[in-house]
């Protein structure tokens, strides 16, 4: 299937494709008129990547899981490395959350200061 078909099956833009494909996280071959051409696979593969990355994984964390990506991601045992990922990225998620919730409570306190 064509880069067009692929971004339409799985929802996701012909330019993050690219990107998964610059990043080595799936595979096209050239078509004789240049375009992408992907196998069927392709489609759980980027599916997978989706899921990773709206669990809170980077492209690069997504790197490690390329030999599980072409099955049910969610449901193979995780690997001792996919587990350290996990921990850094939930860290990072946490330190972010924290960060947010001090400034809004500082904003709220500004805010409260300046109505009363």
């Amino acid at each position: 299937m064509r880069i067009g078909e692929l971004a339409r099956r799985t929802g996701v833009s012909a330019r993050a494709l690219r990107h998964y494909e610059q990043a080595g996280l799936i595979a096209s071959v050239r078509a004789a008129n240049g375009y992408r051409v992907y196998e069927e696979v392709a489609v759980a593969r980027v599916s997978n990547i989706r899921y990773l990355l709206d669990a809170g994984f980077t492209l690069d964390d997504v790197s490690p899981f390329r030999d599980c990506l072409d099955g049910d991601v969610s449901a193979v045992p995780p690997s001792a490395r996919a587990l350290e990922i996990a921990r850094e990225r939930l860290a990072v998620i946490d330190a972010r959350i924290a960060a947010q919730t001090a400034a809004r409570d500082r904003l709220a306190k500004a805010l409260a200061a300046r109505s009363s």
